[in-house]
């Protein structure tokens, strides 16, 4: 099994949210401009919604904030490494 496989089976298993949903959002989002604050948050509320986790104004906005100043790994083997340190 690939690691990107086992990066989804270790969120679907942690988060009940199946990786055909996921490739669903990630579509969904593929041209949308994350460095638009309106479109980060409807995008946090879909994920919060799609997960069944709430996610208080503080988070949201830690989130929007991380994402506008560049500050997410976006590779999947530190997602993978953050993902496991969670559990």
């Amino acid at each position: 099994m690939d690691r990107n496989n086992q990066f989804f089976d270790k969120v679907e298993k942690s988060t009940n949210v199946k990786k055909e949903d996921i490739f669903k959002l990630a579509q969904t989002v593929s041209n949308e401009n994350l460095r638009d604050e309106r479109t980060l948050r409807r995008l946090i509320a879909q994920v919060a919604s799609l997960a069944g986790v709430p996610v208080s104004k503080q988070k949201e906005n830690q989130i929007v904030n991380a994402v506008i100043n560049n500050n997410v790994p976006l590779n999947f083997s530190t997602l993978s490494k953050m993902f496991d340190n969670k559990q």
